[in-house]
Parts: structure tokens; C-alpha cells; sequence
């Protein structure tokens, strides 16, 4: 899982509280990137993303950055978890439906015992924390930006404490800091 959260957890609604991602951090995420070949995704989320990267990729007016993720996304298999029907209109698009736990379960672990890349875990805030509580991220990359702000969190559902070993933490130019986790 990598994505970007408050100092308080909140991980809802980013464009309340993200006000920018400066280039050093862009670039990191970018790299990141080139780990994965399939993202796991909300479908609130995944309309968001569906509106933005298809294009990224051949605007002249995004950074070469920007164009350089917008290749990998476009192209990574996405898998859109939705009680929705109604199809995604994006490339590598698949929509999933899993009734319950035991089936996000056995739907994640099918996709861990393929061979391949990394899967990433994208977005969408209910999905994020159903996986957590579920056990299924085995790697956390957060970026925390230096705000508290209200609104969903990540670890108010799970039952037990975990611990985590720190890998490393990163500063970034806005105050940002990168933990990543396993």
C-alpha cells in the first residue's frame, strides 16, 4: 500500500488537504511505480483516476514525471472493487464484486500466488482499511503530510495492535515524510 495520509491517519478526500506534491516527492512515487504491475482500487477512486491519467500521459503540459506514471497506470491491470456493474471506461480495467470477507480474501491471495510485479494498493478509503483490517497489506508507504485535518482514518477497525519494522523514512521539500513499513 502506498499512499498519502495525514499526521492524525486521515486518508479521505486528499484535496482538502493535499496542497501540492512537490517534485522530489513526485519523483519518489514515480519510482515506486516501476515496482508494480497491478493496483488494487475503489471505484470512487478509480473514476477519479480514470478522468485524470488517460490524458497525463501525452499532455505537453505535464511533467515528465506526471507522463512517466500516466504510462504505468494506463498500462498496469486495475482491478475496481464495486457493487457497481455499470463498466469503467479505462484501459485494463476489471471490475470485482467479492461477497464478503472471505471472498476479498481468497480474491487478494489468488492475485499474491500469480507471478508478476508487485500489486498495489491504490485507493479508495473503505477499501484501504477493509485490506488493513483484513491482514492483506504487507507493506506500508505512506507520506505524511504535516496536517490534522477530520475525516476517515486508517486503522480505526482493526481488533489487535500489530507491530511494524521500519524499512526507512524520507523528508521531502513540503515537510512531506515518506515511512515505509513492513
Amino acid at each position: 500500500m502506498q499512499m498519502m495520509t495525514t499526521l492524525n491517519g486521515r486518508l479521505d478526500h486528499p484535496e482538502e488537504w493535499v496542497p501540492e506534491i512537490p517534485g522530489d516527492l513526485y519523483a519518489e512515487i514515480d519510482r515506486i511505480y516501476d515496482g508494480f504491475d497491478t493496483v488494487l482500487v475503489g471505484r470512487t477512486t478509480a473514476l477519479e483516476m480514470a478522468e485524470y491519467w488517460p490524458g497525463a500521459e501525452t499532455d505537453e503540459g505535464e511533467s515528465a514525471v506526471a507522463r512517466s506514471m500516466a504510462r504505468k497506470m494506463n498500462t498496469y491491470k486495475k482491478y475496481v472493487f464495486t457493487r457497481s456493474s455499470e463498466p469503467l471506461e479505462w484501459s485494463n480495467v476489471e471490475l470485482v464484486s467479492p461477497d464478503g470477507d472471505e471472498a476479498v480474501v481468497a480474491f487478494v491471495e489468488d492475485l499474491r500466488a500469480r507471478s508478476g510485479g508487485d500489486i498495489h494498493l491504490s485507493g479508495g478509503a473503505q477499501l484501504a482499511r477493509t485490506l488493513i483490517r483484513l491482514g492483506l497489506v504487507d507493506r506500508y508507504r505512506l507520506f505524511v503530510y504535516p496536517v490534522v485535518s477530520a475525516g476517515a482514518r486508517w486503522f480505526d477497525e482493526i481488533g489487535e495492535q500489530r507491530g511494524l519494522e521500519l524499512e526507512s523514512a524520507t523528508a521531502y521539500s513540503n515537510g512531506v515524510v515518506g515511512l515505509y513499513y513492513i
